[in-house]
């Protein structure tokens, strides 16, 4: 069995090491990631330049491809000429933070699993909440459980599956359980600043409106403790507005 791995933290992300480690006792494993970090550039792809691609080492020993190029593409050069046959599933992450609610559309760890599933291969997205140094053991090893049950129902295999997972000792992780998405918006703040020059920047940082309060989203369950898992899929369609819309242009004969 062959998986591809790859992330947005960069090809030398320790979350990405764990998961080559866990995941390598459960199939041939080749890792195929961002030559730098690439958070939030959600499902870009480069078009207008080359992807540039070398063979990275640790240690002295082939580590994976590095790509100078988005998670998406890595996907994509990864399944159709650096994996060499083909490729059972594609596993992202283990995101350092959270990707859950509203972040899923910004996140490039997501993208990758959600062009592996346009590619029609199984995937996997995997975070850690949080965004300080941590251990990422126990998210490797839940990655592999949910590699099983992925590749075990093949209905799943339509959709990315989105993980989140607590940043918390293991016994204190209250369960694990199958929600939506989070629907809030994100109410951003930037703080304005002047460097030695004389030039303004700005940084960026915000926090999630409290609109949506209810608890059987992936944003609520993870802030109370629980390992949340939430099936997405690539398709934007609004399938409760197509009658009405079209009702919309009949009507104005557009």
């Amino acid at each position: 069995m062959r998986f591809l791995l790859t992330n947005d933290d960069g090809i030398y992300a320790k979350g990405l090491s764990s998961l080559y480690d866990e995941l390598s006792h459960e199939a041939d494993c080749l890792i195929v990631a961002p030559e730098i970090e690439q958070s939030a550039v959600g499902h870009a792809i480069t078009i207008f330049r080359p992807l540039m691609v070398r063979r990275a080492t640790k240690n002295g020993k082939f580590l994976g491809y590095a790509v100078y190029g988005t998670p998406a593409d890595c996907v994509k050069i990864g399944i159709k000429e650096l994996a060499e046959k083909p490729v059972d599933m594609v596993v992202s992450g283990i995101n350092r933070g959270s990707n859950a609610g509203i972040n899923v559309l910004y996140s490039g760890t997501v993208s990758a699993a959600t062009e592996a599933v346009i590619m029609g291969v199984p995937s996997l997205a995997v975070s850690l909440d949080t965004h300080k140094e941590a251990d990422f053991t126990y998210a490797a090893k839940f990655a592999r459980k949910m590699t099983r049950l992925i590749l075990n129902n093949p209905e799943l295999k339509g959709s990315a599956i989105n993980v989140n997972i607590p940043c918390l000792p293991p016994e204190k992780i209250k369960g694990v359980v199958v929600v939506r998405q989070n629907k809030n918006n994100i109410v951003e703040t930037f703080e304005k600043r002047v460097d030695p020059r004389e030039n303004t920047y700005y940084w960026i940082s915000g926090e999630y409106s409290s609109k949506e309060r209810n608890e059987d989203t992936d944003v609520a369950a993870l802030a109370s403790g629980f390992i949340t898992i939430t099936p997405i899929q690539y398709d934007l369609t609004r399938y409760d507005l197509l009658d009405t819309l079209q009702q919309m242009v009949l009507d104005k004969e557009l």
